[in-house]
């Protein structure tokens, strides 16, 4: 494995660690070049909601889906489908990667909407 993944997966491990003893429900993000995924699991580590940018209704709004642009409308579903099912207060998990760019887009747009973190 190459040495970035490898010091992203210890800072997964650590936060993870932390958000199991504390059990909280936490959104996790995932990213990838062309998509970005955004879940809300619970410390028992079931998915209560999911939301990415490989649904169709936001795949038709996007000709692209690997920018800021398609990361705030996946966080305002995260948003909008947790808060339905009464899911206010939850812990960031960016995965290990930096908060910058479409992360920090994605946690300000489910912010914006209404989740608490």
């Amino acid at each position: 494995m190459n040495k970035k993944k490898i010091i992203r997966i210890k800072r997964i491990t650590k936060l993870r660690k932390k958000n199991h003893q504390l059990k909280t429900t936490r959104l996790v993000i995932h990213r990838t070049s062309h998509h970005i995924y955004a879940q809300i699991i619970s410390y028992t580590n079931k998915i209560l909601v999911t939301a990415s940018t490989l649904e169709k209704n936001i795949r038709k709004k996007l000709s692209y889906t690997g920018n800021i642009e398609a990361a705030i409308i996946t966080g305002k579903k995260i948003a909008k489908r947790s808060i339905n099912k009464g899911i206010v207060i939850v812990s960031f998990d960016r995965s290990g990667f930096k908060y910058h760019g479409r992360i920090k887009a994605l946690a300000n747009a489910a912010r914006n909407s209404g989740l608490q973190f």
